[in-house]
């Protein structure tokens, strides 16, 4: 009987480890609901009053091609936004697939934009060849948005986003960098920052505070990615957070079909 038990536990801390995540995934979400929900008023605000130009009696063609566009360009931006916020939510599979870094990069500051934008942090890009890892792609996903939205809160009063993707085929790693000019992480916190329900946040404007899950879900993923994550801070300049994912090596067969 003890033998059985000893048996199913590692399933049943699999089970709640996932539920962990799935949950951190949703908070994630819910942090950029608010900016989001402003971006499509912005959008359809603007389609709105280009469908009205349009539909004018005495609107030029010239003027009536140019609000079509200016419609048509809203409206592919929202779909977008749809579409990577919806694929981040739903996209829970589990199997790995060879991953193009820097697309995924793109798809999580597309998420972020308006965000950032609100709490006037500006976003520097610095990508080296075109890395690719074989990874679970919502997992990474979740990483990197949990770490940008870190970045952006520990800049109250705006700041610099700086976000590197290289390859460093010598130690056959996929480098992501996640670089911010906020408040910094004192030392004798910075040990303490993987620890589950350790958190350092104070509730924000928003309400959006801290759980203490974030940092210790991001480090379990990776640690399953047979990678690592390392942290530098100092107190006032910022903290830059490094994530390292091993290449593809040749031997390796990745399905490329998710379930």
């Amino acid at each position: 009987m003890v033998g059985e038990e000893l048996l199913t536990a590692p399933s049943e801390v699999d089970l709640l480890r996932q539920q962990l995540v799935r949950a951190q995934r949703l908070c994630s979400v819910g942090t950029l609901a608010s900016s989001v929900a402003h971006e499509f008023n912005n959008i359809l605000t603007t389609i709105i009053n280009y469908a009205k130009l349009g539909l004018r009696t005495n609107c030029t063609e010239a003027s009536r091609i140019e609000a079509l566009e200016k419609i048509l360009k809203g409206s592919q931006r929202a779909a977008a936004i749809v579409g990577s916020m919806l694929g981040y939510a739903r996209n829970q599979a589990l199997q790995r697939e060879l991953i193009d870094l820097i697309g995924l990069v793109e798809d999580v500051l597309l998420l972020c934009e308006k965000d950032l934008s609100k709490h006037q942090v500006k976003v520097e890009k610095k990508y080296q060849g075109r890395p690719q890892a074989p990874v679970i792609r919502g997992q990474i996903e979740q990483i990197l948005l949990n770490l940008i939205i870190n970045a952006r809160q520990a800049m109250p009063n705006g700041g610099r986003l700086t976000v590197e993707v290289r390859a460093n085929p010598m130690l056959h790693l996929a480098e992501i960098r996640i670089s911010d000019t906020g408040v910094g992480i004192p030392p004798d916190k910075l040990r303490l920052i993987f620890d589950p329900f350790y958190t350092t946040k104070e509730p924000d404007d928003e309400g959006h505070g801290g759980n203490g899950l974030g940092l210790s879900v991001c480090r379990q993923i990776i640690e399953q990615h047979q990678g690592r994550i390392r942290v530098e801070s100092i107190v006032g300049k910022g903290s830059k957070f490094t994530v390292k994912l091993p290449l593809q090596t040749s031997e390796e067969h990745i399905p490329s079909v998710t379930v």
